[in-house]
């Protein structure tokens, strides 16, 4: 059974296409890798999923969830680590659906908390200021508030960009859990020696899908050389096509 459905989505800025006509789910319990080249629409497709993106065409179709069910973790890039924040702030903010953005801690909110933080490593950082985390004390902090949302469903955009390689190891360890504890995982991942080992699944992205399946028959030479190419040939200017129902696109690369 899918968690997500993807039907002929087309998904974009401006209407100039970043993803094109992906046809797909991702099934309950799954956990996928998403990568690509730069510029491929990897993070892209992960908005469309949450609604941050509204289609070009298609649809994504959320079965027996809804869109609070969904625990998403945005690049560190896009946190803004000058806000008057600590660390508590910080992973409170996954109690949103439970409490309300504007609600009180409770007591037993703070021993989640407490066991979260313990989680990911940062165990006396409730009171250290965002801004004076690294990259990996920062992301530890991001996933303990993706463990307090306690979300079925987990997306995660390049979680281990200009990270240290232990922070890697520890929150991959985390991630494996959350498979084991039967939750939909989806990653927007770099490193494909990771992927092979630790990811059961991945959609390879180029614009379209180039492969999605197993990760073995997914990550081929032949595979990703045909990624680089789809994106390296791509068109940016050009519009968003459709198809003619013979099988043909019009507009857009050809």
């Amino acid at each position: 059974m899918s968690a997500i459905r993807i039907e002929d989505l087309t998904l974009g800025y401006d209407a100039h296409p970043a993803v094109h006509h992906l046809d797909g789910a991702f099934e309950r319990g799954s956990l996928t890798a998403v990568m690509g080249p730069n510029g491929s629409g990897k993070s892209t497709l992960l908005k469309g999923m949450i609604g941050a993106i509204k289609p070009l065409s298609g649809r994504v179709t959320l079965d027996g969830i809804d869109s609070r069910d969904i625990a998403y973790l945005p690049q560190i890039a896009e946190i803004d680590r000058s806000f008057p924040a600590v660390v508590a702030d910080l992973v409170a903010l996954g109690f949103w659906k439970r409490r309300g953005l504007f609600s009180a801690i409770r007591g037993v909110d703070r021993k989640e908390m407490e066991a979260a933080l313990a989680a990911v490593g940062l165990v006396g950082f409730e009171r250290r200021p965002i801004d004076t985390l690294s990259g990996g004390q920062l992301q530890r902090a991001l996933f303990a508030r993706v463990l307090v949302q306690d979300a079925p469903v987990i997306l995660l955009d390049e979680p281990f960009a200009a990270i240290d390689q232990r922070t890697v190891a520890d929150l991959t360890e985390l991630i494996k859990h959350w498979h084991g504890e039967a939750r939909t995982v989806i990653a927007v991942l770099h490193d494909a020696e990771l992927v092979r080992e630790a990811f059961p699944r991945t959609l390879l992205l180029a614009r379209e899908a180039i492969a999605w399946g197993d990760t073995e028959e997914a990550l081929t030479a032949d595979n990703l050389r045909r990624a680089r190419q789809m994106v390296e040939a791509w068109d940016e200017h050009a519009p968003w096509h459709e198809h003619d129902g013979h099988g043909h696109k019009h507009g857009a690369h050809q």
